[in-house]
């Protein structure tokens, strides 16, 4: 395996921590927050927060947790099913429109548009759990199947 492969292991079984997951999710919704008071410390600690979390946690002890399925089924998704993680086909599209979501909570923080801000941070967080959701109960069926060959 080559070294860059191996880092990449490395990373995707860090970042499957659970606790790496779940702190990972107030991440959008603070950053929309810091544009829209335009508090720059807090947008560049969400960033750093952004860029340090997927190596902060050791790997987890097992598999159960629904985070850390969830973080092995976009691996799985990339790497097996060699899918993107975003496109106009199901369920990437929940990803995609969940994006766009995002990006107009920002344009819309920065606007000061508290409304549009908070819409648009609920609708990318719901549409990446739903993406997520999914992919886990493909991961889940495919490892399935696998076991019992």
């Amino acid at each position: 395996m080559s070294l860059r492969k191996r880092g990449e292991t490395a990373l995707w079984s860090r970042h499957s921590n659970p606790k790496s997951g779940w702190t990972r999710v107030p991440t959008g919704p603070i950053l929309v927050y810091a544009l829209y008071r335009r508090d720059w410390r807090l947008l560049l600690a969400a960033l750093v927060w952004t860029v340090l979390n997927p190596v902060l946690f050791g790997p987890p002890e097992t598999d159960d947790a629904w985070m850390t399925r969830a973080v092995l089924a976009e691996q799985w998704w990339i790497r097996e099913e060699e899918r993107s993680t975003v496109g106009l086909d199901y369920p990437n599209v929940c990803n995609a429109v969940g994006a766009l979501g995002f990006c107009y909570a920002l344009y819309a923080a920065y606007r000061r548009r508290p409304v549009g801000a908070a819409v648009g941070t609920v609708a990318s967080i719901g549409l990446k759990f739903w993406w997520l959701r999914v992919l886990v109960g493909r991961y889940d069926a495919a490892t399935e199947a696998a076991e019992r060959r």
